[in-house]
């Protein structure tokens, strides 16, 4: 059975990128940088990126997102918007 992650999506550095967490390890995050800012990346970019990096969104899960600020109780702080998902590893792909 393949190790189920989550999967994130927010704006860093002005672009999108899409990465997957991966705790208790030393490794780096696997990571997408879509390489822009608008517009927004579709579903079917985000299963694309995923698959790039060697995962699958797991069958049902839905992207919740999720409303932060840059500075923690400023609300005049811009907004930040951040995706998520669970996904889990491809067949034949180890992570």
């Amino acid at each position: 059975m393949a190790r189920e992650f989550t999967a994130q999506m927010s704006m860093h550095r002005g672009r999108w990128r899409l990465y997957v967490v991966l705790l208790n390890t030393t490794e780096p995050w696997p990571e997408y940088d879509f390489g822009r800012a608008a517009p927004v990346p579709t579903f079917t970019e985000r299963v694309q990126a995923l698959s790039v990096l060697g995962f699958e969104p797991v069958p049902g899960a839905l992207w919740q997102w999720t409303e932060d600020t840059h500075v923690p109780d400023d609300p005049a702080s811009p907004v930040v918007l951040i995706a998520a998902v669970s996904v889990r590893s491809r067949a034949g792909v180890a992570a």
